[in-house]
């Protein structure tokens, strides 16, 4: 016994996390802020979409904006020492390509200096989907290079306020979501026909976007760290049926190996660019754009992992473009349990992704959205206890450490995704993915109280041992 005990005691000693390791949540502005209206700040795409039946509208989220040191407190409680948050772009540059508003800064210098003097390390990610509603209408969103433009503008302003205190940096949010059909609701589109060739556009001047702004920060401000994100779902075959294998291969390529090619290589794939050619895509994708691309490259892969998904080659059509095979060839995963919203859990999939990109990139690589939406009620008394939301979690962890320890990945952090309860990405308040439960619903704002649940103390009491107890 005494043995066993001791390789178990060794086995930890193994696993201690390295000092200076990120654990931390993450938010975008639109889910949390709130104050769509006030202080100069400019409507964005978001603040026009009113409530429905199952979501809320976005004109309060939870309040962050009047209530941020209290979810500071509560984060730093927790031990967790980094937050990702977002510049909304409307808040600091109303129109979106206009004069700066000095208001939306100044919230966002309380905010960052907050989070500094509890010691907890500002990230900054420059859009997350909720253009300014006046741009969109003008230029159409990132359709147009026009908005690539103001875009970098508002970018380069932001980098150059808090450069001396802010030092990690993404520049879109799950940028691969732009080769998706989501590309329509997040990108400021707000009219035509939603072709293949407008999608490929809009991709693209993301991505030159992108690497602007990835070449102005490494060349103004060499000791910051930007990164490029995807959204991240594992993808297996249905089968061992080759069209299946195939069908995985085209999909990985498309929604994911192109993307990281480009922020870690600098350089489209191949195939894309066939595809492109064979097509006659005529997506605005011009030879010096290939230059700039290739001159830029990410100090770190970051990556949302919430699930992973099981694609059947027979649902797909010929015409089907790969980059849109999710969407129409998924069947579901018998060896997975799922939430209420039929997203898997899969522990392993995080480590094998974790694993992949590291092995392949040799860069740094940094998960930082995780967790999992669960639907759940307060009474007023008693403690919420979310054991189900502690078991994602524990699993997903133990599984980055197994990528970190047994596979040899370079691993930054681990953020999860509103741990203070906020509106899921369609408004639905009810699909809460927090340690903190937040009293309001989709539509009654009721006393928006923060109150822990029996996750908060689990991470509490994992964080304050920097999670090497796992």
């Amino acid at each position: 016994m005494k043995t066993l005990a001791k390789e178990s005691e060794g086995l930890k000693i193994k696993r201690k996390m390295p000092q200076g390791f990120f654990w931390g949540n993450s938010v975008s502005s639109m889910q949390t802020e709130g104050a769509w209206n006030i202080d100069g700040k400019g409507p964005s795409v978001y603040d026009v979409r009113l409530a429905t039946a199952n979501t809320s509208d976005w004109t309060t989220a939870i309040d962050e904006y009047h209530r941020y040191e209290e979810d500071l407190d509560l984060l730093k409680a927790m031990n967790m020492n980094m937050y990702r948050i977002q510049i909304s772009w409307s808040r600091v540059n109303p129109t979106g390509d206009g004069d700066f508003n000095a208001a939306g800064i100044a919230y966002y210098d309380r905010l960052v200096d907050a989070m500094l003097q509890r010691g907890i390390t500002p990230m900054i990610c420059l859009y997350h989907f909720d253009m300014p509603l006046a741009l969109a209408k003008k230029e159409n969103g990132f359709i147009s290079r026009k908005t690539v433009v103001a875009f970098v503008r508002f970018a380069k302003k932001i980098i150059d306020h808090f450069a001396e205190r802010v030092k990690y940096w993404l520049t879109f949010n799950e940028q691969n979501l732009y080769f998706t059909s989501t590309a329509f609701r997040i990108s400021g589109y707000l009219k035509g026909k939603r072709t293949l060739t407008e999608m490929y556009t809009i991709f693209h001047h993301t991505i030159l976007a992108h690497a602007m702004i990835t070449d102005y920060l490494h060349q103004k401000y060499p000791a910051l760290k930007i990164g490029g994100m995807t959204a991240y779902t594992g993808v297996y075959p249905a089968s061992c049926n080759p069209h299946d294998i195939m069908a995985v291969r085209k999909l990985q390529e498309f929604q994911y190996d192109n993307l990281n090619e480009i922020f870690a290589n600098g350089h489209y794939s191949p195939e894309i660019l066939q595809f492109i050619h064979e097509k006659q895509l005529d997506c605005d994708l011009k030879a010096a754009d290939l230059a700039l691309i290739a001159a830029t490259k990410v100090d770190f892969l970051a990556f949302s992992y919430y699930r992973s998904e099981v694609l059947a080659a027979s649902k797909l059509s010929a015409e089907t473009p790969p980059n849109l095979y999710a969407e129409t060839a998924t069947v579901d995963n018998q060896f997975l349990q799922a939430n209420d919203w039929g997203w898997t859990i899969d522990p392993l999939g995080f480590r094998n992704i974790l694993t992949m990109l590291y092995n392949r990139y040799q860069l740094p690589v940094f998960p930082v959205e995780n967790g999992i939406g669960l639907r759940e009620s307060w009474n007023g008394e008693d403690m919420i206890a979310d054991e189900q939301r502690i078991a994602y979690h524990r699993e997903h962890i133990k599984a980055l450490k197994d990528a970190i320890f047994i596979d040899g990945a370079k691993v930054l952090g681990y953020l999860g995704w509103g741990l203070i309860d906020i509106p899921s990405s369609q408004g639905d308040m009810e699909k809460r993915y927090g340690a903190v439960y937040v009293d309001r619903g989709n539509h009654e704002l009721r006393t928006l109280q923060r109150v822990p649940k029996k996750s908060f103390y689990w991470f509490k009491s994992l964080l304050e041992k920097n999670g090497d107890e796992l």
